[in-house]
């Protein structure tokens, strides 16, 4: 069979194999050995030995998409500055991967010089995620031409010998053109950072924006709100000293936002009601992780104002009670169709609270309750019982939950294909074998191996039920 096929046939069964199966497929021969390197677009590497990049990189001559990390493993003895070793990494990417569409690299800060080498070798990037020194400098964006999506994390340690060089390179407008992209992800810009505001005001197509551990916004925000007229998607993660700018700027000035994320450091809550009370932008998909700003109040605003929401996800949020819920049952009623509830403890709290939800919110498919350790069977069997549609249950680390609960999802909840209920303590194996064997939809459990019986292990295989422990 190996001479009657084709070394073009080959290559493309094995594109078409699922990733588990890659591994196998370089100990057949050296002839598979190469074809399947030769077949490779997509790498990932973990660096232990960085001289053997080169030589790794020569086996795979059509790779599209590349990510390098460090090992965890990598020796820290080396003598040589690790400025200076992620730039050279980097360039050895440039002459090895021509065809790059996707680049992540997060080996360490690289230098303009290298992104210069980058952006002549690979014309046709279009994804960048790297880490680079400061202070802040952009303009080197211009030279990637296809660039749509563009992440990068500011070190904290300033490289002093490039301050000279590229002053003069950075601040230089007389080139006004506009950026090309779409998204856009800066992590650890700090209060007294400049440079970013030059890629605020030239990125008129921008789509989606994440803002991670940031005290400033990298410029002033009379550029920043440049960009925000046809944002969709916004994910702001502790950034609470921008917080509140960014949500009034975006209640103001945007009216395309369709998610928003907004996690550990909403600013005030002042600013958060206003968000809820005045954004004229038609959102569909709200996740809140703020567990000392999220009230009543804004719950009560946010079901006012955001009828259409059809995600809504609600973690560690503290400061709830069951009022501010059931407004949001009532005024979400018609569209909800996926809710989450991790770890807010008003779910265990409040008796008939789930109740009153599943009533009212009857299109929900997907319910995740997961980590609220206080949750009885009796709370969540009320609620299933109306959630006939569910597809997705996820109740990991729910400690009091047990088979009742189990066998309630066999009655009220038959369309059900993915369950996760590991570490709920309270479930004993032989509840996971029934619900394996009976349940007529189910495609993927989460549990813990021990709890899946051998009966259960052979149903699962013989009707293509993925169990993951």
């Amino acid at each position: 069979m190996d001479n009657i096929l084709c070394d073009e046939l080959l290559e493309e069964i094995f594109q078409k194999l699922p990733q588990s199966s890659s591994s196998s497929l370089s100990l057949v021969s050296k002839r598979w050995l190469h074809l399947h390197r030769s077949s490779t677009t997509s790498l990932s590497l973990h660096l232990s030995h960085h001289s053997s990049l080169s030589i790794i990189l020569s086996h795979y001559p059509f790779l599209s998409s590349l990510f390098v990390n460090p090992s965890s493993s990598s020796s820290s003895s080396t003598t040589t500055p690790p400025f200076v070793h992620s730039s050279h990494l980097l360039s050895v990417v440039s002459s090895s991967c021509i065809n790059l569409r996707v680049l992540g690299f997060h080996v360490g800060p690289v230098s303009l010089s290298s992104l210069t080498s980058l952006s002549k070798a690979c014309t046709f990037l279009t994804s960048l995620d790297i880490t680079l020194p400061r202070p802040i400098f952009l303009k080197w964006v211009l030279s990637f031409p296809s660039l749509k999506h563009l992440s990068i994390e500011f070190h904290e340690a300033e490289v002093g010998n490039q301050h000279g060089v590229l002053e003069s390179y950075d601040f230089d407008d007389d080139c006004d053109g506009e950026l090309g992209l779409e998204s856009v992800c800066f992590v650890g810009i700090n209060g007294d950072d400049y440079g970013v505001g030059w890629l605020w005001r030239r990125c008129k197509k921008l789509k989606r924006l994440k803002l991670q551990k940031c005290q400033g916004i990298g410029g002033s925000y009379s550029c920043f709100v440049k960009c925000l007229e046809g944002l969709e998607d916004v994910e702001i993660r502790t950034c609470r000293a921008v917080a509140d700018v960014v949500l009034l700027k975006l209640a103001e000035n945007c009216d395309s936002l369709n998610s928003l994320s907004l996690y550990d450091g909403g600013g005030s809550r002042e600013a958060l009601l206003y968000f809820f009370s005045q954004c004229s932008s038609n959102l569909n998909k709200l996740d809140l992780r703020l567990p000392m700003d999220l009230d009543n109040n804004h719950l009560q605003s946010m079901a006012m104002n955001f009828r259409g929401i059809t995600s809504l996800r609600l973690q560690s949020c503290y400061l709830l009670s069951g009022e501010g819920l059931k407004a949001i049952g009532m005024g979400m009623s018609d569209g909800l169709e996926e809710l989450a509830l991790i770890n807010c403890d008003v779910v265990g709290r409040e008796y008939g609270l789930l109740a009153t939800l599943g009533q009212h919110l009857r299109r929900l498919t997907k319910l995740d309750l997961s980590h609220n350790e206080m949750l009885l069977d009796k709370d969540l069997i009320s609620m299933l019982v109306s959630c006939v549609h569910l597809i997705d249950l996820r109740l990991r680390g729910c400690k009091r939950i047990t088979g009742m609960s189990m066998v309630s999802m066999l009655r009220s909840c038959k369309r059900l294909e993915n369950v996760d209920v590991m570490n709920c303590v309270g479930i004993e194996s032989e509840a996971i074998e029934m619900f394996i064997t009976k349940s007529s939809r189910l495609r993927r459990i989460e549990i813990e191996g021990s709890k899946v019986s051998d009966a259960a292990t052979m149903c699962a295989s013989d009707r293509f039920i993925e169990v993951v422990a």
